[in-house]
C-alpha cells in the first residue's frame, strides 16, 4: 500500500478524476468473465482452510468468488489500507462471495496484540464483517505453519529448494543485478538428504539466527530478479503473539501468501503493484504444491492494483512509527495521524471512505490522489448526516441595549436545513449574548456588511439589529460590541422580513453557552509531498494542524455522547472526542471545514 514517498516524475497531484460516474474497475471485467466462464464451478469448502483432501469431501462453495484483506499486524491501519478493504470486501459483497481477514503474522520481531486489536477494530469500523451466513473468515497465517513447513519439505524432496548457507551480503551479491545475471551459490548443489537434514536441524534450533536459508532452486539467470532461488525461510528467534516460542523458523512473505491463499481457496488474490514481479513466482509456487498433490485446480490468481498515493500524508510504517515514537504525535490515534485510528478520532466517517474508494477507482496506471478529494467525500457524507449546532470560536460579547433586563426566550433553529422532518430546537435569546470576535469592524473595510456602527444585521433565528458602537479596555481591546434590537423582526414572526439586510450572523446566548474545549485539527504536513524538496519529510510538519481553544457551544451540546458529529454552523464539522471527552463535558475535534480551505494555490 502507500508510503508516501515514492514520488512520481510528471504527475500533478490530483489528476484521479472524482466523478464517481467515470472511475473504473478493471477487476470487475475479470471477475465476470470468470464466472461467466463458470471457472470456479467445481470449487468445494471444507469450511475451513485446508489441504485438497479436506476441501473434496466438503460442500459446493456456496461463496462465488473469495477475496481476502491480509494485514500485517506489525502497525495501525492508514487510510491507503481503506481502500483496499472496500476493493476486497465490496467485491466479495458485490458478486456473492466472501472476503477472508487474514492475519499475515510471519514476523514475530515487529507483530504485536494491540495491532491485532487495531486492525479488528478498524475494519468493523469501516462497516465489514469476515461473518457470513455463518462463516467466520478470521484466519492467521501462523495456524498454517505445519502446513508451509511441510510443503517446504516436499519442495526439498523434488529438488526445488535447498538450504544456503551464504551470508545475506553475500546472497544479495550472487543474485545479479538487473541487468547482470547471478551466480549459483556454492551450497545449491546438496544433495536432498542434506538439504533435509539441515532443514531439519534449522526447525529443531540448531543454528544460529542467520546461519541458514532455505532457497527456491529455479533460475539465477532469469531476467526476473525474483526468480532467482527466492529466500522461503530464515531462522529467526523470537516470541511469536500466537505460537509463543514453538518455531523459531519463519516462512518469508513471499512464500506465505500464496500457501495461505491456496489453503483458503482464494479465487481472486488482489494485491498493488509492487507486486506485479512476484506473481511469475506466486504461480512457480502454488503449481508445484498442486502437483505434489497438495492442492487442486483452479488455482489462486493473483491481480494487481495501483497503490492509493495521496498527497499530503505519510503512511509508510517506518514513518509512521517515527513520528509516534519521537511524540511529534500524541499516539497511533492522533487526529493528526492518516491512521484509520486517527481519522475514527477526527470525525471522519466510514461512509466517507467507501465513497472516497469508489470514486478514485481501480486502475493499473499509478496517480496521485489530492488530500482535498478525500477531505469533499467526508464533507459530502458529514453534511447529510450531520445535524446542525451553533459554535462561537472567537467570543466577544455582545449587549443588546435595549432589551428589557432579565428578560429572555427562545428562538427557534432548525436541526438540519435539508431534512425538514428532523425538526428544529429551541435556543435562548436575552439581552447578553457570544458573537464571532470577526463580525465587528470598528472601521469596516470594503465589503463588510456585519457588525459596525450604524449598520444593521439579522441574528440568525433571532431579531434584526442596529450595532451603537462597542466597548474597550485600557490597552484599546475591544471588550464589548454594543446594539439596540427591534421587537417586531424576530425571524418567523409576522412582519419580521420588512427588514431587509445584507448580513447574518450567528450567536449564542451568554448565560446558556457552555465553554468547552475544542480542537481545530488540518493537515499534518504543509506540503503535497512531504521531504521531497526539503529532504526531511519531518521538516515539513504543519504546525497549525491542531490549534486548541475554548469556544462557547448551544447548551444542549453539553451532553454530546463520544463520536458524536454535528455541524457547526460557518465553522465546519466537528466530533465528541471518543477518548477525551467525559459525560457532561465533551471535548470536540474539528474533521474537516465546510469547504476547502487550501485550494490549487497550496498544491
Amino acid at each position: 500500500m502507500p508510503n508516501g514517498t515514492d514520488l512520481p516524475a510528471n504527475n500533478a497531484a490530483g489528476s484521479a478524476s472524482t466523478d464517481s460516474a467515470h472511475v473504473t474497475n478493471f477487476l470487475r471485467n475479470i471477475i465476470e468473465a470468470d464466472l461467466a466462464a463458470d471457472k470456479f464451478a467445481s470449487r468445494r469448502w471444507a469450511g475451513k482452510p485446508g489441504l485438497a483432501a479436506q476441501h473434496a469431501s466438503g460442500q459446493p462453495d456456496a461463496a462465488k468468488i473469495r477475496t481476502r484483506f491480509p494485514p500485517e499486524p506489525n502497525g495501525y491501519l492508514h487510510i491507503g489500507h481503506a481502500k483496499s478493504i472496500c476493493l476486497n470486501f465490496g467485491l466479495a459483497a458485490d458478486y456473492g462471495g466472501r472476503c477472508h481477514l487474514r492475519f499475515d503474522d510471519t514476523n514475530p520481531a515487529k507483530e504485536e496484540q494491540e495491532y491485532v486489536d487495531s486492525i479488528l477494530d478498524s475494519v468493523r469500523w469501516l462497516g465489514f464483517d469476515y461473518q457470513t451466513d455463518g462463516e467466520n473468515n478470521l484466519y492467521y497465517a501462523s495456524d498454517y505453519f505445519d502446513w508451509m513447513y511441510q510443503f517446504a519439505e516436499s519442495l526439498i524432496e523434488k529438488g526445488f529448494a535447498y538450504v544456503d548457507s551464504l551470508s545475506a551480503d553475500e546472497i544479495r551479491e550472487y543474485r545479479g543485478t538487473l541487468t547482470e545475471p547471478g551466480r549459483d551459490s556454492p551450497y545449491r548443489g546438496r544433495s536432498v538428504e542434506e538439504n533435509l537434514a539441515l532443514f531439519r536441524a534449522m526447525r529443531d534450533g540448531q543454528h544460529a539466527d542467520g546461519a541458514h536459508v532455505l532457497r527456491a532452486r529455479i533460475d539465477m539467470a532469469s531476467p526476473n530478479i525474483n526468480l532467482r532461488d527466492p529466500v522461503l525461510y530464515r531462522i529467526k528467534r523470537g516470541h511469536h503473539h500466537r505460537t509463543g516460542d514453538k518455531w523459531c523458523l519463519y516462512p518469508m512473505y513471499t512464500y506465505a501468501h500464496p500457501l495461505e491463499d491456496a489453503l483458503e481457496q482464494i479465487t481472486h488474490s488482489i494485491c498493488t503493484l509492487e507486486f506485479e514481479d512476484q506473481r511469475p513466482f506466486y504461480d512457480w509456487l502454488l503449481e508445484h504444491i498442486r502437483d505434489a498433490g497438495f492442492f487442486a485446480d483452479p488455482l489462486p490468481r493473483q491481480y494487481e492494483f495501483s497503490r492509493l498515493n495521496v498527497t499530503y500524508v505519510v503512511t509508510s510504517k517506518r514513518y509512521l512509527n517515527q513520528l509516534v515514537t519521537e511524540k511529534h504525535v500524541d499516539g497511533w490515534d492522533d487526529p493528526r495521524m492518516p491512521t484509520l485510528a486517527g481519522a475514527r478520532r477526527r470525525g471522519y466517517t466510514p461512509e466517507g471512505f467507501r465513497v472516497f474508494a469508489e470514486r478514485t477507482g481501480v486502475s493499473k496506471s499509478a496517480g496521485w490522489i489530492d488530500y482535498s478529494v478525500l477531505e469533499e467525500c467526508m464533507r459530502e457524507h458529514l453534511n447529510q448526516s450531520a445535524p446542525r449546532r451553533v459554535a462561537v470560536l472567537d467570543p466577544v460579547r455582545l449587549v443588546i441595549t435595549n432589551y428589557p433586563a432579565g428578560q429572555s426566550e427562545e428562538a427557534f433553529a432548525p436541526n438540519h436545513p435539508q431534512r425538514p422532518e428532523l425538526g428544529k430546537r429551541a435556543v435562548p435569546f436575552s439581552g447578553q449574548l457570544w458573537i464571532e470576535r470577526e463580525d465587528f469592524q470598528e472601521q469596516p473595510v470594503k465589503g463588510f456588511f456585519r457588525l459596525f456602527p450604524g449598520n444593521r444585521v439579522r441574528l440568525r433565528y433571532g431579531f434584526v439589529i442596529q450595532c451603537t458602537g462597542c466597548e474597550k479596555d485600557a490597552a484599546g481591546n475591544i471588550t464589548a460590541v454594543l446594539a439596540e434590537y427591534f421587537p417586531d423582526s424576530k425571524s418567523g414572526t409576522p412582519g419580521s422580513d420588512t427588514y431587509k439586510v445584507k448580513g447574518n450572523i450567528h450567536w449564542l446566548c451568554a448565560g446558556g453557552a457552555v465553554a468547552t474545549e475544542v480542537r481545530l485539527y488540518d493537515r499534518l504536513f504543509k506540503v503535497p509531498y512531504p521531504g521531497r524538496e526539503s529532504g526531511n519529510y519531518l521538516d515539513d510538519l504543519n504546525p497549525a494542524a491542531r490549534q486548541v481553544i475554548t469556544a462557547y457551544l448551544e447548551p444542549s451540546l453539553r451532553d454530546a455522547q463520544a463520536e458524536e458529529r454535528f455541524q457547526f454552523e460557518r465553522h465546519g464539522y466537528f466530533v465528541a472526542d471518543r477518548v477525551d471527552s467525559k459525560p457532561g463535558k465533551p471535548v470536540f475535534n474539528r474533521a474537516v471545514t465546510l469547504k476547502d480551505s487550501w485550494g490549487t494555490a497550496k498544491s
